[in-house]
């Protein structure tokens, strides 16, 4: 009987170990998933942080191109008083280049040019430069002594860039 006693004491003993190791692996499970889940978690975090420093740094891109190209049409519409100021002071004689009136249109002239230099604006060269037809647009060709195919030898009108886009092309007379 004592071993029937014994034999039963031990199995509560083994029931009870079997119940705790039972109650640890429940325990590792529930640590497992939660852990796993935490990762998941993590994962997600990191890929919406991703996300928004994307979106942050595509919002900033646009405001900056916004802002610059914002002034691009007041600004074709001033290079025609640009162009028809430089027209002015060019038909003007020798005799009139010493007035006031001709020194002070060109210093406004100078002035506007200036000012929407400071805003991106910037004359694209054209004068003895080689042809590109991204920034000039030919309206003649004549064959010239002294002068290489496909030279820029003479600007009928100024192009202009804004911020690197050409907003017009310089309108010139190509050498053959």
């Amino acid at each position: 009987m004592k071993e029937l006693i014994e034999n039963e004491e031990i199995k509560e003993e083994i029931n009870e170990e079997v119940n705790e190791q039972e109650e640890v692996n429940q325990e590792v499970d529930e640590n497992n998933k939660l852990e796993a889940e935490i990762s998941d978690l993590k994962e997600t975090l990191q890929r919406l942080q991703a996300d928004f420093v994307n979106y942050k740094r595509r919002v900033e891109k646009e405001k900056s191109e916004i802002s610059t190209f914002a002034n691009e049409k007041i600004m074709t519409e001033l290079l025609t008083v640009i162009d028809n100021m430089e027209r002015a002071l060019d038909s003007c004689n020798e005799e009139e280049k010493s007035s006031s009136i001709y020194q002070g249109v060109e210093l406004v002239l100078k002035q506007l040019v200036d000012t929407l230099n400071k805003f991106g604006l910037e004359e694209i060269s054209a004068q003895n430069e080689k042809f590109d037809p991204n920034v000039h647009y030919a309206v003649m060709q004549e064959e010239m002594d002294g002068k290489e195919a496909d030279e820029v030898v003479e600007v009928y009108q100024k192009g202009y860039r804004l911020s690197n886009k050409v907003i017009r092309p310089s309108m010139v007379k190509v050498s053959k």
